[in-house]
């Protein structure tokens, strides 16, 4: 099996060390609860937010038939489900007061889904061929260009079903407030 089907195949997992760091490492913490806490959560529930209009539009946990998903956060970002992904993991990391370790696993989660992205992306070009192509040289991978508030598309008949399919997402914080109570 090729390295980047490995990567993809595995990346709920691969993300998972420097979550598993911020949770056991008490060294060097920063106690700046003022700060600590609103940034967190604000990263985490961005990413969640991210991540239901995305699934709104991609409808990849619901059951309806999948097409090439242009629209939504995908008229701006190719990948808005794994930016969503590295917001939540960061809103943790930030959440798990190890501010040191924000830049090393932002880096390390990129490198994953950089990996991620490339297989996903030979896959689709061979699924949807040349529309996706299109898309490709039109869209950016993760950093929009512009962003056109016409078409958006926040809402839509898939919103509260996507919310049922992403409402375990917050609950990435839940083992950094246990961290918080026990270090109290």
């Amino acid at each position: 099996m090729p390295f980047t089907q490995i990567v993809y195949r595995f990346r709920g997992l691969l993300i998972s060390p420097p979550l598993i760091i911020a949770l056991f490492c008490f060294s060097l913490e920063t106690e700046m609860d003022y700060f600590i806490w609103p940034v967190g959560i604000s990263l985490a529930f961005t990413g969640t937010t991210l991540r239901i209009w995305a699934q709104q539009h991609l409808r990849y946990r619901l059951k309806v038939k999948k097409c090439l998903t242009t629209t939504g956060p995908y008229l701006f970002i190719r990948n808005p489900v794994y930016v969503g992904n590295i917001l939540m993991c960061l809103g943790a990391t930030v959440t798990s007061e190890l501010l040191w370790l924000v830049p090393i696993a932002l880096l390390y989660w990129f490198t994953i889904y950089s990996v991620v992205v490339r297989y996903e992306e030979r896959h689709l070009l061979k699924k949807y061929g040349e529309p996706y192509r299109r898309y490709l040289a039109e869209v950016p991978r993760w950093l929009p260009r512009a962003i056109r508030f016409r078409n958006v598309d926040l809402i839509n008949r898939y919103f509260l079903t996507s919310i049922v399919a992403e409402i375990h997402c917050p609950l990435i914080l839940l083992p950094y407030v246990f961290k918080e109570l026990v270090s109290l």
